[in-house]
C-alpha cells in the first residue's frame, strides 16, 4: 500500500512539473526568459526559505561554501537557463523527453567522476538512451533545430547538480538545498537579461497569475516528490517519474498544438526504456538506491 501511494504521489508531482512548465512557456510570449527566471527564483526563494527558518534552521550556513555546493549551484544556473529557454523555444514535448535523459548522465557522471561501478550492460543502455537522444535532436538532419540543443545543455547542467548533491555535507537540509537552488537561478537570469540587452516589461493581471500558478504548483509538486520518496520504496517509486513525458506529450498537443513525429516518440520511447532499465539494474546489482534524485529548483 505505501509503494501505491508513493507512486501515485510520484505521479501528482510530475503532472505539477508538467504543468508549471506549461505556464512558464506560455508567459514567454510576453516576458523575457532572464525575467521569468530572476521572478520564479525570487519566489521560490521567499518560500522555500521561509520553511527553512520555521524549521528553526539557517537559510545560509558556512557549510553552503563547500566545493560540492557551489558547483552544486552553478550546475542549477546553467541546467535551469538551458531548460527554460528550450520549453520556451521548442516543443515542449520534444524539451521533456530529452529532458528524460538526465538519469542516464548521471549514472555516467557518477561512474567517470565519483568511482561508482558501471557494468556493460548499463553502459549499454546509457549508449541506447543516447540514440535516443539524438533522434530527437537529429544533428545533421532536416529536421534540426540548434534551439533543440537547449534541452541537451539542460540535461548536462541538471546532471552536474545531481552529481555534486551526493558530495554535499549532510549537514545541509533538503529545504535548504532547494532554497539554494531558488536562489541560484536569480544572478543567471540577471545575467541573462544584461547580456542580451534586454530590458524587463510590465506584468499583467493574467501573466502575475500565471506566474504565482507556476510557483504553487511548482511548490506543491516539490513537495509530493519528497513525500513519494519517503513513504515508497525508491526503487519502485523512481520510474513513475517518466510519466512527466506522458503529461508534457498530452500539453502540448491539446494547448499548444504540437505534432510529434515518429522520430520524436520513438526516441522518447527509447530513452525511458533505457532509463528505467538502467535503474533496474542498479537496483539489482548493488541493492542501493537509484541514481535519481529529488528535485530542488523549477522546471526540472
Amino acid at each position: 500500500m505505501d509503494n501505491l501511494r508513493g507512486a501515485a504521489l510520484m505521479v501528482l508531482s510530475m503532472l505539477g512539473f508538467a504543468i508549471e512548465d506549461a505556464f512558464i512557456k506560455r508567459m514567454s510570449g510576453d516576458v523575457p526568459v532572464g525575467q521569468i527566471m530572476v521572478m520564479l527564483g525570487i519566489g521560490g526563494g521567499v518560500i522555500f526559505g521561509a520553511v527553512v527558518l520555521a524549521q528553526g534552521r539557517a537559510v545560509i550556513e558556512w557549510a553552503m561554501l563547500t566545493p560540492a555546493v557551489i558547483i552544486r549551484a552553478l550546475g542549477e544556473m546553467f541546467g535551469t537557463l538551458c531548460f527554460i529557454s528550450a520549453i520556451v523555444y521548442t516543443p515542449l514535448s520534444s524539451a521533456s523527453a530529452i529532458l528524460q535523459a538526465t538519469p542516464l548522465v548521471v549514472t555516467l557522471g557518477a561512474a567517470l567522476f565519483l568511482g561508482e561501478t558501471v557494468g556493460w550492460r548499463r553502459w549499454a543502455a546509457i549508449g541506447v538512451g543516447f540514440m535516443g537522444v539524438m533522434m530527437i535532436i537529429r544533428p545533421g538532419l532536416e529536421g534540426f533545430t540548434p534551439l533543440s540543443l537547449f534541452a541537451l545543455g539542460g540535461v548536462i547542467g541538471l546532471a552536474i547538480r545531481d552529481i555534486a548533491t551526493r558530495k554535499i555535507p549532510k549537514t545541509l537540509s533538503t529545504m535548504q538545498l532547494s532554497f539554494l537552488g531558488f536562489i541560484a537561478i536569480v544572478p543567471a537570469g540577471t545575467v541573462l537579461m544584461l547580456g542580451t540587452g534586454t530590458a524587463p516589461v510590465a506584468m499583467t493581471a493574467t501573466n502575475t497569475i500565471f506566474l504565482a500558478l507556476a510557483l504553487g504548483i511548482g511548490v506543491f509538486a516539490y513537495y509530493a516528490i519528497v513525500a513519494a520518496m519517503r513513504v515508497g520504496e525508491v526503487s519502485f517509486v523512481t520510474p513513475f517519474r517518466y510519466t512527466r513525458l506522458i503529461f508534457a506529450l498530452m500539453i502540448g498537443i491539446a494547448f499548444f498544438g504540437e505534432r510529434p513525429d515518429t522520430l520524436t516518440l520513438l526516441g522518447s520511447l527509447i530513452i525511458v526504456g533505457s532509463g528505467i532499465y538502467t535503474l533496474w539494474r542498479e537496483r539489482k546489482t548493488r541493492g542501493t538506491r537509484p541514481a535519481t534524485l529529488a528535485k530542488a529548483g523549477p522546471g526540472r
